[in-house]
């Protein structure tokens, strides 16, 4: 009876096929047992964790222990990116991020929502992209589909619901233009 109920109701299928669950399940079982419970200066052991599950990451990348990627064979960074503690990249597409990205704490960048005008109410995953030298700040959050342009910053607390264009800062909810920030070029930083 449940079993019928479940396929009928559309709410209650899932979004995602068994094996894409067992793979995620078998990266939580690992993120519990050995990610999380890492000290802290263990970047290494943690990108080698991603790595284990599919990520693509440069060198020089910290994970902090108490970061979350929901699914590491969608990341791909380049070199010298950080995650915060507690900042969580939802990514059933793929994700990528440029050559010094950062995402502080409690930051949450979301790669998908769900297409609440269609009856069967179907996840809707979009790739997304974190330019070299963006930052997006603590507790800020990066809606499904939004690219953040390299050296954006996106303020403390911000929700940026548009792509974010390159050496500009936001903030405020929507994240709104405040100023340009220096480029590459004023800040010493080499070119990628």
């Amino acid at each position: 009876m449940y079993r019928a109920a479940q396929t009928a109701d559309p709410y209650l299928r899932p979004s995602f096929s068994l094996p894409n669950r067992m793979r995620r399940q078998a990266w939580s079982v690992c993120c519990a047992l050995l990610f999380r419970t890492s000290p802290r200066p263990f970047h290494s052991w943690r990108v080698f964790l991603l790595r284990c599950f599919g990520a693509q990451l440069g060198p020089n990348c910290h994970f902090y222990p108490k970061s979350r990627v929901w699914a590491p064979w969608n990341l791909v960074c380049a070199d010298g990116v950080s995650l915060g503690d507690e900042a969580e990249i939802y990514n059933p597409s793929p994700v990528s991020m440029g050559s010094h990205a950062i995402v502080s704490q409690q930051a949450y960048i979301c790669g998908a929502t769900h297409d609440y005008d269609d009856p069967s109410f179907p996840l809707v995953s979009f790739p997304m992209s974190l330019g070299a030298y963006s930052w997006v700040c603590a507790r800020a959050s990066v809606s499904p589909g939004v690219n953040v342009g390299e050296g954006a910053v996106l303020g403390l607390g911000s929700v940026a619901t548009r792509d974010l264009e390159p050496w500009t800062v936001y903030a405020g909810v929507p994240a709104q233009r405040v100023k340009r920030r220096a480029g590459r070029e004023q800040n010493g930083m080499p070119t990628v």
